[in-house]
């Protein structure tokens, strides 16, 4: 096994584990989209005259191939090799002898592995804006079944106004979408083709088409001047963290009143059982975990968010090696996000809603800003003053004697 970089000096094994990290083991989701940007970059390759027709031939047939036995288990990136590039390129080489490192040409690791992560995560938008849907129309749904039920309106954790179930669901559908198609937005920033930037300062003595890369791959441009890409590096990646974090705070949100309603003090809603946990030691109890864990995965997505930032935070221009810090937090938040939003696709469609109890909750003082509502209109007085007629009344009872 040969590194990249490597120039025949062996290397510390407590450096290795320590620069390694957890790059071998992330990198495992970046395999076929390597193979995919190396496909795209050796046929413009051979296009430009590198490659003959039947090297490039021979390169895509052998990186199709080493794609698809990982994709069926039969390799894994290992610590030794530290990164899908190297482990490719490897097996590319065992393939192919001095031909597998012609792939090589007009590339850094720098501009490899940021291309790789760019496809990677367009596909994880597509998916995520997706779930995002799911959710918004599996409320759609329980407004449909439920909406006609009474539910009480909420301000300061004090009963309000009358709502309902519809304008409840309704509200978490919409903002729910929104938050989808704010992660949707964030493509903006990883559509742009870094490939053919390699280190950060270009190709000098090479003709490269990297139009041509920026059209097999589906970017919508290139990403210049060359020094551009390894400076964005982490804006893309905050931007969606952030936009699924706002995601996640919808669903945390929703999971929040969920509890709240599951509640033996509330009692307005009943979870489905499927979904629910029992006690090792009370007999009696169901527990809402599944709620209970979205609304601590928002919370911790934020911490996912602020490791992102913190890693570009005051670094020079450039690449450099703590850039890989940003896929364990980057991954978790999108992992934190599709699983959350696939949860909530399950569990929403067998919450019920119990109309008799909540028809008791909008019962009395409740009412009283539609009751003023009603003076305006039958009396004709101003709001401000029906407000106090209304306030006077609801004292005058709390104070008679029961």
């Amino acid at each position: 096994m040969r590194r990249l970089w490597d120039k025949g000096v062996p290397m510390n094994e407590a450096v290795l584990r320590f620069t390694v990290g957890d790059d071998h083991v992330l990198d495992d989701r970046l395999v076929e989209y390597d193979i995919r940007a190396s496909i795209a970059h050796a046929r413009m390759l051979s296009k430009q005259g590198y490659l003959t027709a039947a090297q490039f031939t021979a390169l895509e047939r052998a990186l199709l191939e080493i794609g698809a036995s990982h994709a069926t288990g039969e390799w894994n990136v290992t610590l030794e090799e530290e990164d899908c590039h190297t482990a490719i390129e490897n097996r590319l080489v065992e393939k192919l002898d001095d031909l597998g490192g012609r792939v090589h040409l007009g590339r850094s690791r720098n501009d490899q592995v940021l291309v790789a992560l760019r496809l990677y995560l367009i596909d994880r938008v597509a998916e995520i804006c997706g779930l995002a849907g799911q959710v918004a129309e599996a409320l759609d749904s329980l407004a449909q079944r439920q909406g006609a039920k009474p539910l009480p309106g909420y301000t300061h954790m004090q009963r309000a106004m009358p709502s309902s179930v519809a304008l409840w669901a309704g509200g978490f559908a919409t903002e729910v979408r929104d938050s989808g198609q704010g992660v949707a937005a964030s493509r903006r920033r990883l559509s742009v083709n870094p490939l053919g930037s390699a280190a950060g300062y270009g190709t000098p003595g090479l003709k490269l088409d990297r139009e041509q890369t920026t059209e097999e791959l589906g970017f919508d441009k290139v990403h210049d001047p060359v020094t551009a890409p390894q400076l964005s590096r982490g804006k893309a990646e905050a931007d969606l963290a952030f936009q699924c974090t706002l995601l996640l705070q919808d669903l945390g949100r929703l999971a929040a009143d969920l509890c709240l309603y599951n509640s033996q003090e509330f009692g307005f809603v009943r979870l489905p059982a499927a979904f629910t946990t029992g006690s090792s030691i009370m007999p009696q109890k169901r527990n809402p975990d599944v709620f209970e864990l979205v609304r601590g995965h928002s919370g911790q997505a934020q911490g996912d968010l602020m490791a992102v930032l913190a890693t570009t935070a005051k670094m020079t221009s450039g690449y450099h090696r703590d850039l890989q810090l940003i896929k364990a937090p980057l991954f978790r938040v999108l992992d934190r996000t599709e699983a959350c939003c696939q949860v909530m696709v399950a569990a929403l469609p067998a919450v019920e809603f119990d109309e008799e109890v909540c028809a008791m909750a909008v019962q009395g003082p409740i009412q009283a800003t539609e009751e003023a509502y009603r003076l305006v209109v039958e009396t004709g007085v101003s709001f401000r003053e029906a407000y106090r007629t209304v306030a006077a009344r609801l004292a005058d009872e709390e104070s008679r004697p029961t």
